[in-house]
């Protein structure tokens, strides 16, 4: 907990008083800078680093350094900062919060499985209130620890995992590191994807706009990206594809299915106008991109998991027009 102090710098900036943190097991195993740079939200890494250096973060009465590992029962000494305000949590009985509680997949005392909604951020910023992982946390008040363990782009539905506990996160991003964790997306494309086309490695570069606004493409300079694809079912015009990244890119199968000549229907970054419009007259009002499936060894129960997505009503409309024209 935060204990701020009445003086207020800005009216988004609060200056807080010392703080005695106890660890508990939910951060116990992290880095100390990285813990100090979750916990004062709005401070900039080189104020972190100062306070570190200059012996202001005690342990346990003692100095130490940026790589130390908190450990469960330790008692971290935090100085005053100036840090941004902590934003309040939306209602959970806001509709859109409240339908969250529908689109869980599973859930038990370390993990939740959602299908996520297109259409939903998956964290607040940039103008948004919030996002999914506020909404979560808004419907679970009781939980001490709620964070993303991968992202899904705003428009983009289907299944997500949330971890409950830091030692489930850091086990899951683990999985994501050696690539056992497999996912599968459903996209409707442009045209005729091609059977010998089973994947697509091509380098992508991102590049954030003024505005904020983030944009990838092919880049020899850029980092290297795969992703494998099967055919679902053809169309006359379009097909429908399975997309299974194997590396985990920004935008990696919107703009790996431009790259190979398909882009994704719908799809307002990277898309073909002409085909968005004969996709909207059949219905579709979103990105034809659903993370169908997702297949992950729990590290708590040590079990393997797999589980799916329905798609949305507009997506299922829109392959059900298909078949009949």
């Amino acid at each position: 907990m935060l204990y701020n102090c009445a003086m207020t710098t800005t009216p988004q900036q609060v200056a807080t008083k010392v703080q005695f943190v106890t660890i508990d097991d939910n951060h116990a195993g992290q880095r100390i800078d990285n813990y100090l740079v979750t916990l004062l939200k709005g401070v900039p890494k080189s104020r972190v680093y100062r306070i570190l250096r200059k012996g202001e973060v005690r342990v346990n009465k003692k100095r130490i350094k940026p790589v130390y590992k908190l450990q469960e029962g330790d008692i971290v000494r935090v100085p005053p900062v100036t840090m941004s305000e902590e934003k309040p949590l939306p209602n959970p009985k806001l509709d859109k919060i409240a339908s969250l509680e529908s689109h869980i997949i599973f859930e038990d005392d370390y993990l939740i499985v959602i299908n996520k909604p297109s259409g939903i951020a998956v964290h607040g910023g940039s103008g948004l209130k919030f996002g999914l992982i506020e909404g979560l946390r808004a419907l679970r008040p009781d939980a001490r620890y709620l964070e993303l363990v991968h992202r899904l782009d705003r428009d983009t539905s289907g299944c997500m995992l949330v971890a409950k506990k830091r030692s489930t996160l850091r086990a899951l991003h683990q999985q994501l590191r050696e690539k056992t964790i497999e996912k599968n997306y459903l996209a409707l494309v442009l045209g005729q994807w091609e059977k010998t086309d089973k994947a697509v490695h091509a380098p992508l570069l991102k590049n954030t706009l003024q505005s904020g606004e983030r944009l990838v493409r092919v880049d020899p300079e850029g980092k290297e990206s795969h992703t494998k694809f099967k055919i679902v079912q053809r169309f006359e015009d379009c097909t429908l594809v399975q997309a299974s990244p194997v590396t985990g890119r920004t935008h990696q199968i919107r703009v790996h299915t431009l790259y190979a000549g398909h882009p994704i229907a719908c799809d307002d970054k990277y898309g073909d106008d002409t085909f968005d419009k004969q996709m909207r007259k059949l219905g579709l009002n979103r990105l034809f991109l659903h993370s169908a499936s997702l297949k992950f060894f729990h590290p708590n129960t040590e079990t393997d998991m797999r589980f799916e997505a329905p798609m949305d009503k507009s997506l299922k409309q829109t392959i059900e027009s298909l078949r009949k024209t």
